[in-house]
Order: structure tokens, then C-alpha cells, then sequence
């Protein structure tokens, strides 16, 4: 990561706000003091289902002239959402990776502090979640504008979501070889603490939890994640099996138009 004056956090853009994890990361963030700005295609409902003292703005994700208010004056965006109920093929390309692409081309440079939920199973190209739409590639891909963007990061690949054997006890792993479930009131916790922690800077991991003592020391669980090599398009660790000269043009330009700021 290039040298970069963190501001404080205050507001933090919590893309995915409605959903069953990104009310996790919004009740979190309030509980850590921050304000969460939620940001919705729905204003009515995101105000039925999220706390008080949630700011609330108006976009969409996949029309980029929405997206300038939500973005103005955030210290940090808590990227959470997907296109899991969107059953078109295409839907990947347009939400999961076309949303992070639309809002750091509205942060026009800015660098916010930035938390990426991705998932696991990211780099195994041959999984059937990659069948059809290639969900598993276009997220990749997402985590690739994102490192490439020059902001501080964390990426975080869940494992299954409210899966598992349940409990607080969070463990990381790298190179995308694990599985297992985590807790969405964890993961959502987690996500903001990896933005009010300087040691998730530039760290990509994949996380998981279980039974055993809760875990409250965040400093020490995102050391044990190695750091991604600076200027890498890909986490430490991962398969390179997605060629940079077999992109889309779309993922091209984005890349490009990126690598320039």
C-alpha cells in the first residue's frame, strides 16, 4: 500500500444496507459510534428495517448519476451488497462488480478507507457458483478494482452465511483453499472493525466462526492475515488462473481507467 494520511471515520457508505448482512455492518457501525449512511433504491423500506440515526440516500448501483450524493463527504465505504436474489445470468457483472466499479468512478479519486465483502470459493474457477453469470469471477474481479484503486482496504471472504456450528470465535485463513460457515451479526461486526483497524490495511482473508471464546481482539486476528503484495491485482496466496489478456473489455477499461488516478 502507497503511503496514505488516514483521516478519522465518522460516515461510512454501507453499500448493501437493506440486506440480511449489511443490517449487521449498519447496527455495528452505530454501536462503534460511527454514523452509517445507507445507501438504497428504496428510501421507505431501508427507514423500516434500519435503526435510528441511519443516514439514508437514494442511488443505485447500477446507474452511475445516482451515485454522487451517496458518496459525498464519507470517510469509508462498507461494500456488502450482491445480486443473490437476482436470478439473470448478467446480474453479476451489473451488481456485484458493476456497483463497486460505479461508486469509486463517483469517488472521481477520493480514497476512502474501503471493506469489500466478497466470498469464499472467489478463486476456484471451476465451482458450479461460477456456472452461468461466472458469479465467482465477477467478484474477483471486484477485488481487483479495489486494489488497484490506491484506497486503504480490507477484503473479506465469509464463509457460508449463517452456517455452520454457530458461535463468536472468528478464524482467518488465506489462498482460498478453506470452508465453513460464520454468523451474519459476527461478520457484520467484523466489517466494521476492519475499517477502525490500521493492521486490515491491504490484508485480504477469508473468515470463519465457531464455538470457543469470543473474539474481541481484532488487532491480533487480522495479523495473523499476511498482507498482499503491493501492487498486486490478487490477494496473497491465490491461484493465478484468471489471465489479465483474457479480460473482458469492460474489465479492461475499468483496470485502465483506474491504474490512472
Amino acid at each position: 500500500m502507497p503511503d496514505i494520511d488516514l483521516p478519522d471515520i465518522d460516515r461510512v457508505l454501507v453499500v448493501g444496507a437493506t440486506g440480511r448482512t449489511g443490517r449487521r455492518a449498519v447496527e455495528a457501525a452505530a454501536a462503534r459510534g460511527l454514523t452509517p449512511v445507507a445507501l438504497t433504491r428504496d428510501v421507505s423500506r431501508a427507514r423500516r428495517l434500519l435503526p435510528p440515526g441511519t443516514e439514508i440516500v437514494a442511488g443505485d448501483l447500477t446507474d452511475p448519476d445516482t451515485l454522487t450524493q451517496a458518496v459525498a463527504d464519507v470517510d469509508a465505504v462498507i461494500f456488502v451488497h450482491g445480486s443473490d436474489d437476482d436470478g439473470r445470468p448478467e446480474s453479476f457483472e451489473r451488481i456485484d462488480y458493476g456497483g463497486v466499479a460505479h461508486i469509486l468512478g463517483a469517488l472521481e479519486g477520493r480514497r476512502p478507507r474501503i471493506v469489500l465483502q466478497t466470498t469464499i470459493f472467489v478463486t476456484r474457477r471451476d465451482h458450479a457458483f461460477n456456472d452461468g453469470g461466472h458469479a465467482l469471477d465477477w467478484k474477483r474481479r471486484s477485488e481487483r478494482l479495489v486494489r488497484l484503486s490506491g484506497a486503504p482496504y480490507t477484503i473479506v471472504r465469509p464463509g457460508w452465511l449463517d452456517a455452520g456450528e454457530g458461535g463468536t470465535h472468528l478464524r482467518i485463513e488465506q489462498g482460498d483453499t478453506g470452508e465453513g460457515g460464520i454468523g451474519r451479526d459476527v461478520l457484520g461486526a467484523l466489517l466494521v472493525e476492519a475499517l477502525l483497524d490500521d493492521t486490515a490495511i491491504g490484508r485480504t482473508f477469508e473468515v470463519f466462526s465457531g464455538p470457543g471464546p469470543a473474539t474481541t481482539d481484532f488487532t491480533v486476528l487480522f495479523a495473523e492475515a499476511e498482507q498482499d503484495a503491493p501492487g498486486s491485482l490478487d490477494a496473497v496466496k491465490d491461484t493465478d488462473n484468471l489471465p489479465l489478456d483474457a479480460e473482458p473489455v469492460r474489465v479492461e477499461d475499468d483496470l485502465a481507467r483506474l491504474s490512472t488516478r
